[in-house]
């Protein structure tokens, strides 16, 4: 079996989620035998390092990329709001990602070909054009929902009435790609239950994210600081992330840190603004990008996941829980996963839950390595790896047989 990733971006470097699940589908499907080759766009914001990406990995998938320059162009996206074309979508068009993806068709026959993302999706007539290989969208999270869910915190009126427009044409877009496909992949089951009730009928099943255990050491005999440790990992350019990690500093942190003053809470990622870490907020430290996210990680007891929009799964609560560590996030945070609060997470959506969560952590120290182990069990039984390609590979061998 053959099969064409493609990617709206570079797996490498593994600097958000996105990459993570993508080359985690990448590395089982190798590892199970097949043949994968891993084409993806690179734009300003997700640049192609070829340093930064393993050696190996040019090896196991031929890895190439088209340069697309994704920047928002003000008058582009004024004269997208009097056409039924979504403007999120067009940015991602490029004639030179066309022609390439073309002039490899033309070279080479495949069986299945992955698109990873809605953004890729723009390809899918010069795919069937030029290649018979079965068409398989793989969706990371619901991607007009995101918009929507960010639109309902927008005050700005003139801002709300162009997000309102580009979430409309977004949605209309999205569930259309769903009938243009030969299987659809859902990385949550309510993910795959919204677009079954909308896009219905359509095959498709439910892929979670993959995770290799190997690559989280869990320290087994962890023992908690009697003053537990806060921290955060995530890039800022992503504005759910944003619009949560300053929810949490202005609405929470400053109650938190007057009835706990040794208390620290360690933020690390890409893309803090200025204006946030200017702010004089008590023992909050901004650390910028990290070499090695598992160490950051493992260097505290509790990590803050404060989401008040997104969609699909969060990817860095899945490594947290991966590293037996205590998880503090929202309803929506915690979206597509079938865990329990207060047994293997903990989930708050207010300021006031949020602060007794972490008065309990600190009172009892000794919950963060009961919650931790739960977490690690958690990602055993549902995110194995080996068991969720077999199960993609099983799909993939159905769509094949038709």
């Amino acid at each position: 079996m053959k099969i064409l990733q493609l990617c709206h971006k570079p797996p490498f470097p593994a600097v958000d989620g996105g990459c993570i699940a993508v080359n985690a589908i990448t590395r089982g499907l190798v590892n199970s035998g097949k043949v994968v080759k891993v084409m993806a766009i690179n734009t300003p914001k997700h640049p192609f390092h070829e340093e930064q990406i393993p050696e190996d990995y040019f090896e196991l998938t031929n890895f190439e990329s088209v340069f697309v320059n994704t920047n928002i162009n003000p008058i582009k996206l004024f004269l997208s709001l009097f056409t039924s074309r979504s403007y999120h979508i067009e940015r991602f068009v490029s004639k030179d990602f066309k022609q390439r993806l073309i002039s490899l068709l033309k070279k080479e026959k495949f069986d299945i070909i992955q698109l990873e993302s809605l953004y890729v999706a723009p390809y899918i007539a010069s795919i069937r054009q030029y290649s018979k290989a079965k068409i398989v969208l793989r969706s990371h999270n619901i991607e007009h929902q995101i918009w929507n869910r960010f639109l309902k915190h927008e005050l700005n009126f003139f801002k709300r009435i162009v997000l309102k427009n580009m979430v409309k044409s977004l949605k209309k877009y999205e569930l259309s790609v769903t009938k243009q496909v030969d299987g659809f992949l859902a990385i949550s089951e309510p993910d795959f239950a919204y677009f079954a009730k909308h896009c219905s009928p359509f095959k498709g099943t439910v892929i979670p994210m993959g995770m290799d255990m190997e690559r989280y050491e869990y320290e087994e005999f962890y023992i908690p600081a009697l003053m537990p440790s806060c921290c955060y990992i995530g890039s800022l350019n992503w504005i759910p992330n944003k619009e949560g990690v300053e929810w949490f500093l202005n609405d929470i942190w400053d109650e938190v840190a007057e009835q706990f003053p040794e208390l620290t809470f360690t933020l690390a990622g890409r893309d803090f603004s200025e204006k946030l870490t200017a702010k004089n907020y008590h023992n909050v430290f901004f650390i910028g990008e990290v070499e090695s996210a598992n160490d950051f990680i493992l260097s505290h007891d509790i990590m803050i996941v404060p989401l008040l929009s997104g969609s699909g799964v969060r990817i860095k609560i899945l490594e947290g829980m991966a590293l037996g560590k205590t998880i503090i996030t929202t309803t929506i945070g915690a979206e597509g996963l079938d865990v329990d609060s207060g047994k293997n997470i903990f989930i708050a959506d207010t300021a006031e839950e949020f602060i007794d969560v972490i008065e309990k952590c600190i009172n009892t120290p000794e919950i963060c390595k009961i919650i931790g182990e739960n977490a690690r069990e958690y990602i055993i039984l549902r995110h194995n790896n080996e068991v969720i390609t077999k199960k993609l590979i099983s799909f993939y061998e159905e769509l094949l047989a038709k």
